[in-house]
């Protein structure tokens, strides 16, 4: 199944509602949320008051990706802020058993974050706890890089270790996520695309997400797999009737 998380981190926050709206009638399903405190990466972002008022103009799950030292700390007022899936980075937790149990003790799906460098055998004891693996595939941080082709394998490797010991955790990508490279990314085994720019730049995420979707669905159609998509907000039939 395949889905689009538009990211909020590039959309027009004077018109953050309107944006993410848009976002979900042109056939987002998810919301995805980077939060950043500056020291885990250099950027830093949004807290929860913004997050609740997301909360409250949108029903589709909120994808909460805390690219933050000590996230334990901040797991509990993200999930009252009302968020429904939250990951945190392999390389940002001393104890990432615990942490993606705790995750899961405040009725939020787990998940858990691989940035470019890392590999994914470090991931094998937590794997069978995830709802999701986020294949960072950017350096984290900044929003707008470009696609680094080594991500390829990982999101290969990771769909064949799934099948091979019989797992549920989806696969996830975020980095890069453009209408020339989503086709590549859903034929290696991406199944939730994160894509900001791809979807906000232009000011039309309606039509730019609709777009982009459409390129997934080629891709998918070739691999078989099944497309869900919300799309249909602007009145036409959407992606996911194709299939």
């Amino acid at each position: 199944m395949i889905e689009l998380a538009a990211s909020i981190l590039s959309a027009d926050f004077a018109r953050l509602g309107a944006e993410a709206q848009a976002a979900v009638e042109g056939g987002a399903t998810v919301l995805h949320v980077d939060i950043m405190d500056g020291h885990f990466v250099p950027n830093l972002t949004i807290g929860p008051p913004v997050v609740a008022s997301l909360r409250k103009i949108s029903q589709v799950p909120l994808d909460c990706h805390l690219m933050i030292e000590r996230p334990d700390e901040f797991i509990p007022v993200f999930a009252e802020a009302g968020v429904d899936w939250i990951s945190v980075h392999q390389e940002a937790c001393t104890h990432l058993d615990r942490t993606l149990h705790l995750i899961a003790s405040h009725g939020c799906k787990p998940g858990v974050v691989i940035n470019p460098a890392t590999p994914i055998h470090v991931l094998d004891e937590v794997l069978p706890l995830v709802h999701h693996v986020l294949v960072m595939s950017v350096n984290p941080g900044f929003g707008g890089q470009t696609f680094i082709q080594s991500s390829l394998k990982k999101i290969a490797s990771l769909s064949k270790i799934r099948e091979s010991r019989r797992l549920q955790f989806r696969i996830e990508v975020d980095g890069g996520v453009h209408h020339n490279t989503a086709a590549t990314i859903v034929r290696a085994g991406a199944e939730i695309l994160v894509a900001g720019s791809a979807v906000f730049e232009e000011g039309n995420p309606r039509k730019c997400a609709r777009r982009l979707l459409e390129s997934a669905l080629a891709a998918a159609n070739e691999a078989g797999q099944e497309i869900s998509t919300m799309a249909g907000g602007d009145g036409s039939d959407g992606l996911g009737k194709l299939l």
